[in-house]
């Protein structure tokens, strides 16, 4: 078999992040599991935080995240970078540092061997651009390929960043535009009439979430987490639950990557989009001119997506100040976090 011909898109019954199970199924196998604590355990699985925080001295605790998922673009070489990209993530919403990979390979044994190095080495590529090494892995064969890693980081005790700290008065910052999810199905449907789309939505899952977290740590930033395949809104959810907040957002602020609403006219959408809006329904107060496009656009399974920062309004302008320092893309104000008025508050309301 030849390499150039294996697309590796018609491999995965479902790409990226978008195959992660939907919050529902996820609880109700985790409802079942012990809850583990221990006094060094600072951030465990109760929050729903993107990685667990560990200390082991008291100017140390590790971070350490584990993601994969089937292939989202059909390039190996730019499959391994979102790959890896998407799992410093979570150490970079947490404020840490990423020092140590391992790989996590699935992969069928009879497809052609380069493709797998190619992936590796994209994978390499971006663990090296981060700072941190790969020291191994482990892989086995499996039908459909599958590639990410576990990552080790490092962030002094007291100075991680939670989903569970959003105040009052908090200004939500979106670091990355939405719409990876809805592209790369376009893409695996061969129904994506614009490469330039898809360029533009690769670039951005590329890209490490690396100097928006280095900025936000330094501007003070109370909470964090950041967006994939739960959507905007299940992320955003997920922070809310854990800080005992309502987030007021506005959709016409959110930013969208070209071509995305094209193609959610025409119902090309992921799966986990689908799930994500069910998932959400009950916990969202939906302005009644909220379009349902736009719901669906909310709940849009990323990958490799940006931070969603919760900031107090005047360290705003810092964070805006060490973002452009740092040569970030501009972050957009999205919405703003309130106390909750009583216990039967919705956790999200959307304006239109």
């Amino acid at each position: 078999m030849n390499s150039d011909s294996v697309r590796l898109t018609e491999l995965a019954s479902c790409a990226g992040c978008a195959s992660k199970f939907s919050p529902e199924d996820l609880a109700q196998v985790l409802s079942q599991l012990p809850i583990m604590s221990q006094p060094d355990l600072l951030i465990g699985s109760d929050t729903k935080d993107d990685a667990a925080v560990y200390k082991i001295s008291d100017d140390t605790a590790l971070i350490f995240t584990v993601d994969f998922f089937p292939p989202i673009v059909d390039d190996p070489y730019t499959f391994g970078e979102i790959a890896a990209s998407n799992a410093l993530s979570d150490i970079y919403a947490m404020g840490g540092k990423p020092i140590l990979a391992l790989n996590i390979v699935g992969f069928p044994i009879d497809l052609p061997k380069e493709i797998l190095t190619s992936i590796l080495k994209g994978g390499a590529n971006k663990i090296q651009e981060a700072g941190a090494i790969i020291s191994g892995g482990h892989t086995v064969d499996d039908a459909e390929p599958k590639y990410g890693l576990a990552i080790l980081g490092i962030v002094k005790p007291g100075e991680q960043i939670s989903n569970a700290n959003a105040k009052d008065g908090d200004l939500l910052v979106l670091t990355k535009p939405l719409g990876t999810g809805i592209i790369t199905t376009a893409a695996k449907q061969s129904a994506l009439d614009d490469l330039e789309t898809l360029n533009l939505a690769t670039s951005h899952m590329k890209a490490l979430n690396q100097n928006a977290s280095l900025s936000m740590v330094s501007a003070g930033a109370n909470a964090c987490t950041d967006i994939t395949g739960f959507g905007l809104l299940g992320h955003l959810k997920s922070m809310m639950e854990a800080s005992n907040k309502t987030a007021t957002i506005e959709v016409n602020k959110i930013p969208v990557i070209q071509g995305v609403w094209d193609l959610i006219k025409k119902k090309i959408l992921p799966g986990g989009t689908f799930r994500n809006l069910d998932s959400i329904s009950s916990t969202v107060d939906w302005d009644k001119h909220v379009k349902e496009d736009e719901k669906l656009l909310l709940s849009d399974a990323q990958t490799s997506g940006g931070l969603l920062i919760s900031i107090s309004e005047k360290n705003l302008p810092l964070l805006l100040e060490e973002m452009k320092k740092r040569d970030c893309p501009d972050p957009i104000v999205i919405g703003k976090v309130s106390n909750k008025e009583n216990n039967n508050s919705p956790l999200i309301i959307v304006h239109s």
